[in-house]
Order: structure tokens, then C-alpha cells, then sequence
């Protein structure tokens, strides 16, 4: 049995989704110690119980310490399993995140699923539905599975009550992909999400976008009013669609939070992107390199190489017989992986 120390590298959340998806690809069973030790909530909260009990029920498996701040678990995979699921969080935690950790393994079975999540569909620490459906999917279906997504309803902190549905159709086999260039860019957009908040936010948010993106004029600048929650929320995305890939920035709300400062974090993360020539962000970076792996070969470059990549990188590497090189070259990182 794989031992594996949660509090290594960037200590979080991640390190147990990795663990879980390719523990169920693989079949290989691990023990997990000293998880998320260095937070100040350490231990397993609900979205992180969630994400083990949707990997145990699609995967058959049986686990050993999942309760609420546990700092170790044991997980031991069976057969996955293709089907209809259910998952509800229960707060507003985030149900993208358990969504990517029974991907994997469900994108490879025989037969396609059919999944439905309840819980937070827009959070501050992790990919909002929108991103996911636009950016993560699309470049997740490159490698061969068709995954379809449909927005229920918006769920923002602290209440949550968001929802949505997935279709999985697996692929036979993963594709090699090399994604080394975005190409040119086709339409650009930026969109102020607002839900019974004042129209001025998001306007404020636009404005930021259009005074600090250069050349960016109002036909690019949307705002978008839904009543389609349960509480109120917002969210500032920016998002290019190019030739080889769609990527997406997106910073959500929080009470308190000055609508200038929101536009701030998402437009850092866009100018960064727009100022390299790589072809996906630090997060999309992050996030494909599981399907990259169980491709077992591929190429891609990235505008940053984070400390939570570089971990999932490692956590990979447990489970997986895979080189992955990491170059840092002038204007991106460029990502290698072989098997």
C-alpha cells in the first residue's frame, strides 16, 4: 500500500483528489497521513468527505478514517463502476472539485454515467462551473471522452444550494495530445456575473477590465443579471477563445470584497496569460495534467508552473510510471510527459 504524506509540497486539498482519481484508475490502494496539517482547518471538511465518498461509491472502494478533520485516511479501491450518481455537499463547497476527482477514472469505463452534484458552483479557492464548462471540458474532450454539462442552478458561499449535471461518454483510449500553441485569438469577452446585487458592481468590474486590458472596447464587456440562486453572488470572468484552446479567468465575489479588487485578481491572471506565449494558465496547467499522465505521453506549455502543479506533479508520480520535465523557457514553461 502506497503511504503518501498530505502535509508535502503545497499541503492542500489536491493531494487527496490526485490520490483518489488515480487510486481508481490504477487499483492501487494508499494511505494518506498528515492531511492538509498545515491549514488552519486542517483535516477533511465536508467538500473534501464528498469527494471520498464519490470516489468510494463510483469505485467501490472500502475507506478507513473518513470523518470530519480526520488527518488520515485509507483508501482501498474496487471495480468502477459506470452509472447514475448523486452527490450533494451539503454546504457550499465546491462540487467542480468533486466532479474533477471522479472524472478520470469514469472516463475511462466501458459505458458512459450520468452524474448530478449539489453544493457551490461558484467559490473563490476553486474552478467555477462556467470555467469548467468552457475551458476544462473542452480541453479534457482533446484526449477522447465527451463530457456535456448543464448549470441547475448558481450556488455561492455561504449557503450554497447550487447544482448541476454531467454526462460522461468514455474514450477507448486517450489521445496523445501536444498543446504548444493557443494560436490566434478569435473573440475575447469579459462577463460580470451578478445575482441581486447592484448593477454598479459589475460595472465597476468592467470598467477595471477596460481601463487596465489594453484595447479592450464595449462590445467585449457584458453584463449578465441571473435571479437563478439562492443567495446573492458575483463573479468577473475573462475569457479568450483561440484557435488550439479557450481559456477562462475568473475571480468570485466575496462580502467585503471592493468590486475593483475582484476585477483586480481575475485581470492579473489574464494580463499574465495575454503577456506569455503559452498555450493554457496556471490553473488549466494544474488541472490537465492527470489526463496528460494517463495519456502517457504528450506536451503542453503553461504561463506558471505553481507550487500546487509542482505537488500534483509528485502525487502523480506515486502512482503513475511517468516522466514529466518540466522546461522553463523564455516566454512559458513548456511540460513533457512520457511513459
Amino acid at each position: 500500500m502506497l503511504t503518501i504524506d498530505g502535509s508535502f509540497g503545497e499541503g492542500g486539498g489536491q493531494i487527496l483528489r490526485t490520490s483518489l482519481a488515480l487510486s481508481l484508475v490504477t487499483g492501487k490502494p494508499f494511505k494518506l497521513i498528515n492531511i492538509r496539517a498545515n491549514r488552519t482547518n486542517p483535516g477533511l471538511q465536508q467538500q473534501h468527505l464528498t469527494a471520498v465518498r464519490a470516489a468510494a461509491t463510483v469505485g467501490d472502494a472500502t475507506v478507513q478514517g473518513d470523518s470530519k478533520t480526520s488527518q488520515s485516511l485509507i483508501f482501498e479501491p474496487g471495480k468502477v463502476k459506470p452509472g447514475k450518481y448523486e452527490f450533494d455537499i451539503g454546504t457550499a463547497g465546491s462540487t467542480t472539485l468533486v466532479f474533477q476527482t471522479i472524472l478520470p477514472p469514469l472516463m475511462l469505463c466501458s459505458e458512459k454515467s450520468e452524474l448530478s452534484f449539489s453544493g457551490g458552483t461558484h467559490n473563490p479557492h476553486a474552478p467555477p462551473f462556467d470555467y469548467v464548462k468552457e475551458t476544462y471540458v473542452p480541453t479534457l474532450e482533446q484526449f477522447g471522452p465527451v463530457v456535456k454539462l448543464e448549470l441547475g442552478r448558481l450556488g455561492f458561499y455561504p449557503p450554497g444550494g447550487g447544482s448541476f449535471s454531467a454526462t460522461v461518454k468514455p474514450a477507448e483510449k486517450l489521445a496523445t495530445v501536444e498543446l504548444l500553441r493557443r494560436g490566434k485569438t478569435l473573440r475575447r469577452c469579459a462577463r460580470a456575473l451578478l445575482v441581486r446585487l447592484s448593477q454598479r458592481i459589475g460595472q465597476k468590474e468592467l470598467d477595471y477590465v477596460r481601463n487596465n486590458m489594453p484595447d479592450w472596447g464595449g462590445g467585449e464587456l457584458r453584463l449578465d443579471v441571473s435571479d437563478n440562486a439562492i443567495s446573492p453572488g458575483n463573479a468577473l470572468s475573462i475569457q479568450f477563445e483561440c484557435e488550439y484552446i479557450t481559456e477562462t479567468f475568473t475571480a468570485v465575489g466575496t462580502r467585503g470584497l471592493p468590486a475593483e479588487k475582484v476585477a483586480e485578481n481575475a485581470v492579473s491572471y489574464a494580463r499574465k496569460y495575454t503577456e506569455s506565449t503559452a498555450a493554457v494558465g496556471e490553473f488549466l496547467a494544474d488541472q490537465i495534467i492527470i489526463p496528460f499522465a494517463l495519456a502517457g505521453s504528450g506536451s503542453y506549455t503553461a504561463d506558471e508552473i505553481s507550487p500546487h502543479t509542482e505537488t500534483n506533479i509528485e502525487t502523480i508520480k506515486k502512482f503513475l510510471d511517468v516522466d514529466i520535465k518540466v522546461l522553463n523557457e523564455e516566454t512559458h514553461h513548456r511540460i513533457d510527459i512520457k511513459s
